[in-house]
């Protein structure tokens, strides 16, 4: 089978793999569809690991199952989730799947940017999901976006008529502004320094779009009649954007912290006027399987539409495209790459 192998953002070679084979509680997933996510992107954290195959993001059909399996057949159209949690540790239990030893060591055989894939036995019961009719391929790579997105706005405490600002209106920012205007939110309102992003975050449902490189938190009062942000989601990482989440955000508020920091990342912080406004920092990541759920019929509802944020389809020949297009921003926000063409 063929495989896109990542190197760095601008070395990825397709090569002729065996096929993965299905042993005893696994199953091997012809894949249809694989979204790139911005976190492939990210050279300091898959630089490490490379050569490797990424691809998270998939939407496939069952071509093999292992002995034992009973809850898929062949031809079942699925999604599946690359990190799992084990279901049953004292962070599971207590809501906090994201942080589960077990997540961080799951993970497909190999990545979603090949022809074919091997669900170990976890993700088959615990992270694998049949795909309803009413949900495309393409549609279907979002799942695990929208999962991860479903959890950071629950762990936020949104609920409707809460302002949100979104600070970077990258893919994951659409997905954080579709969300929050389905939730009902009061006001949504997105941040970008690209025009083309901005005019795509108003089409995707946000009330004001604003200029990052204006006084974000000024901006954001005049839109709010004299209020800041109730909740601030940071998708984007840069310390100018930490400071205004800090400054744009409402007494008693919330700042969801949903970009990838780099290890190491500090920001100053001014502790009396962090207790004295009494705002809560959190963060999230992963979607576990509760949340997955939720975002499938998100999609099949149509109350999350995502096929407008798709901007490129690529035969899996032209993943090395992909990523330039997805590095380079420019009228770019989702690539979609079919490993079958």
């Amino acid at each position: 089978m063929r495989v896109a192998v990542y190197h760095n953002n601008r070395d990825i070679r397709v090569e002729e793999r065996p096929r993965p084979q299905a042993g005893p509680g696994e199953v091997v997933i012809r894949i249809l569809s694989s979204g790139i996510c911005g976190s492939d992107l990210l050279e300091w954290y898959r630089i490490p690991k490379a050569p490797i195959v990424l691809g998270h993001e998939v939407a496939g059909q069952v071509v093999e199952t292992g002995e034992g399996v009973r809850t898929f057949t062949i031809g079942d159209r699925v999604t599946a989730a690359h990190h799992v949690p084990c279901n049953t540790c004292r962070l599971c239990l207590g809501g906090h799947h994201s942080l589960c030893e077990t997540l961080r060591t799951t993970t497909f055989d190999p990545g979603g940017f090949a022809e074919y894939v091997r669900l170990p036995r976890i993700n088959v019961d615990r992270g694998t999901f049949l795909l309803p009719d009413e949900v495309s391929d393409d549609e279907a790579t979002f799942v695990e976006p929208l999962a991860c997105t479903v959890r950071a706005q629950r762990i936020a405490g949104l609920s409707p008529g809460k302002s949100v600002l979104v600070l970077g209106s990258g893919m994951a920012g659409m997905l954080h502004v579709k969300l929050a205007a389905a939730s009902g939110a009061g006001a949504v309102i997105a941040t970008d320094i690209q025009a083309s992003r901005l005019e795509a975050a108003r089409r995707a449902g946000a009330t004001h779009a604003l200029d990052g490189r204006d006084d974000v938190p000024k901006l954001v009062k005049q839109a709010l009649s004299g209020w800041l942000a109730d909740i601030t989601v940071v998708c984007a990482d840069s310390p100018e954007v930490l400071k205004q989440a800090f400054d744009a955000t409402e007494r008693g508020g919330t700042i969801l912290l949903f970009a990838l920091p780099r290890p190491g990342s500090e920001h100053p912080l001014d502790l009396w006027d962090f207790w004295k406004r009494g705002i809560t920092i959190t963060s999230s990541y992963a979607g576990p399987p509760r949340d997955t759920l939720i975002a499938i019929d998100l999609l099949r509802s149509r109350r999350v539409e995502v096929s407008d944020l798709i901007t490129h389809r690529l035969p899996l020949a032209r993943t090395a495209e992909g990523f330039r297009l997805m590095a380079q921003g420019k009228d770019t926000l989702k690539v979609i790459i079919h490993p079958q063409e």
